[in-house]
């Protein structure tokens, strides 16, 4: 599609603003699920222990995800109306501005039940902004790109996710290293969250400088009438959503169990936590890599044999993944996170494209947003909270296991029920 000079400069334009702003938004989002299974439990649920208090708080992690289904429906209908790129900008806004307010908010302590609730309110506002900005991010990459590489491109801005993570466990450990325990537990973790303010300036200043989809612009100038997207995706293109939503699972499950659950799991048997935010970090770079490999190689042999490969992959992985964790050795540790986070990364590589190439451009960012983010309820809410509850009953990761292959068949369902679309033109 966009072979010229001008053309190029403007994709580049265009994936810049999707890596730079899926970074800061996750930054943001992941940086709560961190502060969630390590520190939240004292500072807002001091009257509760152990796996208790991390339970807890991981309530409050989940209810972000919540949010992002409704987020993907308002973002999806007026993304669907108005546009992809005014979108994105409020999504960004509405990240950051609820990071800055975690980063000051009193503890238990100081304003008792008030401040789980607005603690609460606050991540909903995160899940609320998050839940618009994949359908937002990799369409406008896939509505610009060309064809015979959309794969490749549209993998870019979901490098966003492990940069995100990276950027906010590499924070809190920073910030651990370099206070007191005590120190830690009253400020020092609050210094990340309020520095997502600069992140959000750079992504702003990154996103507005981006031009509109053009697929987009061809289809607004053609309709004006008021319509419905969300409920024209549902009944135009059903097994599409349901495909979407499939595939999206066991992906989600598969990426939260290897990293945020991965810290409630190293807590509980005594795995030291430098160990695990370190593997973690250097898991996210593989995994950023793989996703890149996992976009081009769909372009090459198609979304659905590379996705299912490598869904396959991760549910075999995960029989070896707990062993590994559980034997405190620190290269094992390692070793059990950066091939899980590059099975994970294949995966979500090859399923960016596909996502996008299943709807027509007046329905995409509904149709996609719907599927997506109904599945993070159930897979990225529910992996570490169903997680953490099964260790407490159990206390053995074999259910969590168990559970994390059964949705990775779920994502072999959904990449199986829709036929290839490595090859398919983005219709109107």
């Amino acid at each position: 599609m966009t072979t010229t000079a001008g053309g190029t400069r403007r994709l580049a334009r265009v994936v810049s603003a999707g890596v730079v702003g899926t970074t800061v938004e996750f930054y943001d989002f992941f940086l709560y699920g961190a502060a969630a299974a390590t520190v939240f439990g004292p500072v807002f649920f001091p009257h509760s222990d152990g796996l208790l208090g991390v339970l807890l708080a991981l309530v409050t992690y989940a209810v972000g995800f919540a949010a992002r289904p409704l987020g993907g429906l308002v973002f999806g209908h007026f993304g669907d109306r108005v546009g992809r790129k005014r979108l994105l900008v409020i999504s960004l806004v509405l990240m950051g501005s609820a990071s800055v307010l975690i980063g000051v908010l009193p503890g238990y302590q100081q304003i008792g039940i008030a401040a789980p609730l607005l603690l609460t309110l606050l991540r909903l506002v995160q899940g609320f902004a998050l839940g618009g900005e994949f359908g937002g991010a990799v369409l406008l990459v896939a509505e610009h790109g060309p064809r015979e590489r959309r794969g490749f491109w549209t993998s870019w801005p979901q490098t966003g996710g492990p940069l995100g993570n990276l950027l906010a466990t590499g924070a809190l450990a920073a910030m651990a290293a370099a206070t007191t325990g005590a120190q830690y537990s009253a400020w020092g973790w609050r210094i990340p969250f309020l520095a997502s303010i600069v992140l959000v300036v750079i992504g702003l200043w990154v996103r507005l400088r981006v031009a509109e989809s053009p697929l987009f612009q061809a289809v607004a100038e053609e309709s004006r009438e008021e319509r419905a997207p969300v409920l024209e995706a549902l009944a135009q293109y059903p097994r599409a959503v349901f495909a979407v939503f499939a595939a999206r699972v066991g992906e989600n499950a598969a990426f939260y169990v290897f990293t945020i659950f991965l810290l409630v799991y190293a807590g509980n048997i005594g795995l030291p936590t430098a160990i695990t935010t370190t593997a973690v970090a250097v898991g996210s770079l593989v995994q950023a890599l793989s996703m890149l490999a996992g976009g081009a190689l769909s372009d090459r042999l198609g979304r659905r044999p590379v996705a299912i490969t490598a869904a396959v992959g991760c549910a075999l992985w995960t029989v070896i993944f707990f062993p590994l964790v559980g034997s405190h050795d620190p290269v094992l540790v390692f070793l059990a996170v950066a091939v899980g986070l590059l099975l994970h990364g294949t995966l979500t590589g090859a399923q960016s494209a596909f996502y996008a190439e299943l709807f027509g451009t007046s329905v995409r960012y509904s149709g996609v947003s719907l599927g997506y983010q109904a599945a993070t309820v159930v897979a990225g809410a529910a992996a570490p909270l169903i997680g953490a509850a099964l260790l407490r009953a159990t206390h053995s990761a074999m259910p969590v296991a168990i559970m994390l292959i059964c949705c990775l068949a779920l994502t072999v369902l959904g990449m199986s029920i829709v036929t290839e679309t490595a090859r398919r033109e983005l219709a109107a």
